[in-house]
């Protein structure tokens, strides 16, 4: 090789690894450090049993690469500072002080954003992700419930001691990294590794590269919570028909006739002078009579597994146990998603969950065919009661923008509430104003419809003292066993009204307490309970086939005998011919429609997997892919996001009321 080559490729390695200021690449090492020590804390928390050794080498080559990738981004600024500082400045006192003052400031940080993620692990056992996007909006929720559930001024004074004696150790090896005079090659170098390899990495690292093995606990180990934050950032949204398998419109539309959904074809627009139909239907079995009211409780995270009337042994769920007994108990009831707005989407509106954020969240989400607006046109006074603040995850402005009068924690008065955290009044105490509202509402002899969202089962699981036999805060256990203390004492009560005899009172859970597991839809950590109680009209029965969170509000239109049950994508358990045993459950990019024993999975970049359903324990396998069941979930993902986009989802205007016998 001529020397006219090797001198110019010398002065490149040289101005790059011998005379280029350190200090980069000390904050690099610092950095990969903790988020390599922040995989193998994971790690442990989450065990072995879990996460077989096997997977632990992939697992941290690609959690390098991931870690790579967030260091170049966040050493960018500190080169592009380092390519500008005028040399006089480098071995000045007061910018000695300045860098270590800096540098104490981004370890801590960094070390902060570390507890934080084995915080958000705990609970959900994920990294960053789409949740942790809608917890950097609601900041006062978020910090309050930090706060009150951690020492959180104990792990921060822990952690500036320690970064700060570290720093000081570290005092005179960062003086060196960052005293050497500066060339303008050098800076010129310094640029452009700021501009080009954050271009570079950004180019080549995906976050869909975390996947390697059917094991949902290795893929979120090797990522990086940054990088999965940031990814989250970008996918907010995904249009279906963009990153997903699709079909033909009209073999969607006949598909979904064939399965008896009657919802407004897609892309077809529902006419603006459209009246819903009166007329009469039967009386739904198995009731003996019609409710003329209706309360729809919906639980924050209550797992079926939590309440003993679905096989839970330690006694957290006496009132809710006893309802079952006394009421119908649903086995086989699976949420639609992992979030509070998933649930409150599929309890409201009757739809699989469309891709990305949930139409609670959404524009352009007024006037939808909601059970409350339906309700609502057609003579009943429809309600939405949340404990907490209704402006958290847009439910004040969804309900009532879908004709619902929402009562929040700012409604109720101050007399009334004895008790309250950062997430809301104590179940008990908005129990309270329920039962005030509800006296109010039947004196004007106008049927109710009444959706109430608890808010106690939820960190920090505080309550007031004296209630259960568990003290506050008493974690998962406490705050469930808490919730079923106001469940039970609301049903009492209500007991004593005289509009009880003609109330149906419906309990359900928004969603899981927790889907993490080792597939990437874990079919258990959907299943939630399902009561219907209503002593005077329903006998205490057990209802077996599968349902779907979606179902509950048309079944609900239909027990009411009223119109609109075909403006869902659910369908009426109830209904006539065989049930739809069919459930949809999701996160915010996988979405599963499970039927037959199979689990069928539509993943972005149009993938598909189908999963093998174990019947007693719901563990799922790998299994051929069926083309049928996977027409089904195109046809019924495809057009509820259609529907939505376009507009066809909206409530059609009611003829006058004419009671159904």
């Amino acid at each position: 090789m001529n020397d006219a080559y090797e001198l110019p490729r010398m002065t490149i390695v040289r101005i790059l690894t011998q005379k280029m200021p350190r200090l980069p690449l000390l904050v690099g090492l610092i950095l990969i450090g903790i988020n390599t020590l922040t995989r193998f804390i994971l790690l442990g928390n989450t065990g072995i049993e879990l996460v077989p050794m096997a997977l632990w080498p992939v697992i941290f080559a690609k959690g390098l690469w991931f870690d790579l990738t967030v260091t170049v981004f966040l050493l960018a600024p500190l080169m592009i500072y380092e390519a500008v500082l005028p040399n006089r400045w480098r071995n000045s006192r007061w910018h000695g002080v300045l860098r270590l003052i800096w540098l104490w400031v981004t370890v801590s940080l960094l070390l902060f954003a570390a507890v934080a993620e084995l915080t958000f692990w705990l609970e959900f056992s994920t990294r960053f992700n789409f949740i942790a996007v809608d917890y950097l909006i609601y900041t006062q929720e978020v910090i309050g419930n930090i706060r009150e559930s951690y020492p959180v001024g104990m792990i921060v004074s822990a952690i500036a001691a320690l970064v700060g004696i570290t720093v000081l150790l570290l005092r005179r090896t960062v003086q060196r990294a960052d005293s050497r005079p500066v060339d303008r090659a050098q800076r010129a170098a310094l640029v452009l590794a700021a501009l080009l390899l954050p271009a570079l990495f950004l180019r080549l690292a995906n976050v869909d590269q975390m996947t390697f093995a059917d094991n949902a606990y290795a893929t979120e180990l090797s990522g990086n919570g940054l990088f999965s934050l940031a990814a989250a950032m970008r996918r907010n949204e995904l249009d279906y028909e963009r990153f997903y398998r699709i079909i033909p419109h009209e073999v969607a539309n006949a598909t979904l006739q064939k399965l008896d959904v009657r919802r407004v074809p897609l892309g077809v627009l529902p006419e603006p002078a459209a009246l819903l139909p009166q007329t009469a239907s039967a009386l739904a079995a198995p009731l003996s009579r019609r409710p003329r009211n209706l309360v729809l409780i919906s639980v924050e995270s209550l797992s079926a597994s939590f309440v003993g009337a679905y096989g839970a042994t330690n006694g957290v769920t006496p009132n809710l146990d006893a309802l079952a007994r006394e009421g119908m108990k649903f086995e086989q009831v699976f949420a639609t998603g992992t979030r509070t707005v998933r649930g409150l989407e599929a309890l409201s509106l009757g739809t699989p969950p469309v891709p990305g954020q949930a139409i609670v969240r959404r524009p352009g989400n007024a006037h939808l065919s909601t059970l409350g607006q339906l309700l609502q046109d057609q003579g009943v006074s429809s309600y939405f009661f949340y404990g907490g603040y209704g402006y958290f995850d847009n439910m004040n402005a969804y309900f009532s923008a879908n004709d619902y009068k929402v009562i929040d924690r700012t409604d109720f008065p101050k007399a009334s509430v004895q008790f309250e955290n950062i997430w809301g009044v104590a179940d008990e105490f908005m129990f309270d104003n329920v039962l005030t509202t509800f006296d109010a509402s039947s004196a004007t002899d106008k049927p109710f419809f009444a959706h109430i969202m608890t808010t106690t089962n939820h960190r920090p699981y505080t309550y007031p003292d004296g209630r259960i036999d568990i003290p506050s805060p008493g974690g998962r256990e406490g705050g469930v066993k808490y919730t079923d203390y106001a469940i039970g004492k609301f049903i009492r009560e209500a007991k004593t009204k005289p509009w009880f005899k003609d109330t149906l009172f419906v309990i359900v859970a928004d969603h899981c307490a927790s889907v993490a597991g080792k597939s990437k839809l874990p079919v258990k950590n959907y299943h939630i309970p399902l009561i219907f109680y209503a002593p005077g009209m329903l006998a205490p029965s057990t209802y077996k086939p599968v349902v779907s969170q979606i179902d509950i509000a048309p079944t609900l239109l239909d027990i009411l005998g009223k119109s609109g049950v075909d403006q869902f994508f659910g369908r009426s358990i109830f209904a006539a011919g065989q049930p739809q045993e069919r459930a949809f459950i999701s996160n915010y990019q996988e979405l599963g429609y499970m039927k037959n024993g199979v689990l069928t999975v539509l993943l972005p970049k149009q993938q598909v997997e189908s999963y093998r359903v174990d019947p007693q324990t719901w563990a799922t396998t790998p299994a051929e892919i069926d083309p049928a069941l996977l027409q089904e979930a195109i046809a019924y993902y495809q057009t509820a996001s259609a529907a939505f986009k376009s507009g066809a989802l909206r409530a059609p205007r009611s003829a006058p009321q004419h009671q159904a016998p």
